[in-house]
């Protein structure tokens, strides 16, 4: 039982869907996974290595279902459908040494995406910022919400589109936030989230109402202030999820 994905973990899928982006292909390879904490600026030392590793093994061992069963016209309603990310890995979890066997071909890792997380990457690419992700990598519901916000802006053609903080279809059930005691509890850490992605994204183009019931987005081909964009997948959300451990 290697628990529940959370925190930093998303920052693999990220990624992972970087490199499925750039070799094209469902098994990706790479050389030694202290690649991915060189890619976030991440110290490449054991203790970021072990959390690393921890990670992989937690979104392996998950699968997440989507559904309702909630009553339709009166009747019971059941209608799920599950996801993963992986179908298989072979990963080499010794720390590398320069020159090391770890660095040959020989012992390349290898990681085959299931085949609905590579459909997803290949038809529904988001452009985010690489030093984006990183500065909000300490803060996973801000990067959450900033990936969130490069995905819509990035579907706007044109106009504003207005989304509901609350009810069913509302911004805190699309982010998979907890429920708060207080609606505005939610509008704060929201506020929050708009503050800190502004500081690293000048041009964001969300604001919200006056009355804070609702979030404007308008179109945007700029992620962030700096160059240099990384493709990241659009993550299908639902009102209900629950992870399953294997």
């Amino acid at each position: 039982d290697y628990g529940l994905p959370f925190g930093q973990d998303r920052l693999i899928h990220i990624w992972i869907a970087t490199l499925d982006v750039k070799q094209r292909s469902r098994t990706i390879h790479f050389a030694n996974a202290t690649e991915m904490l060189a890619f976030f600026h991440f110290p490449t030392d054991g203790r970021y290595y072990a959390r690393m590793i921890e990670g992989f093994k937690r979104i392996f061992a998950s699968t997440i279902f989507f559904g309702t069963d909630d009553d339709s016209r009166g009747k019971p309603l059941f209608d799920w459908s599950r996801f993963h990310f992986f179908d298989s890995a072979q990963l080499w979890f010794n720390h590398p040494e320069p020159d090391s066997p770890a660095n040959s071909s020989q012992r390349s890792n290898d990681i085959t995406l299931s085949e609905s997380f590579y459909t997803e990457i290949s038809q529904h690419p988001i452009p985010v910022e690489r030093e984006a992700v990183a500065l909000l990598a300490n803060a996973p519901g801000a990067l959450d919400f900033y990936i969130w916000l490069a995905w819509k802006s990035w579907i706007v053609k044109s106009g504003v589109v207005r989304v509901p903080l609350f009810g069913n279809n509302g911004l805190a059930r699309q982010l998979g936030c907890c429920e708060y005691s207080f609606d505005r509890f939610f509008r704060r850490k929201l506020c929050a989230w708009l503050r800190h992605i502004a500081t690293i994204w000048p041009q964001c183009p969300a604001h919200l109402s006056e009355d804070r019931n609702y979030l404007f987005i308008g179109p945007s081909r700029k992620t962030t202030s700096s160059v240099g964009q990384l493709l990241a997948p659009v993550s299908v959300n639902a009102q209900k999820t629950s992870p399953e451990n294997r």
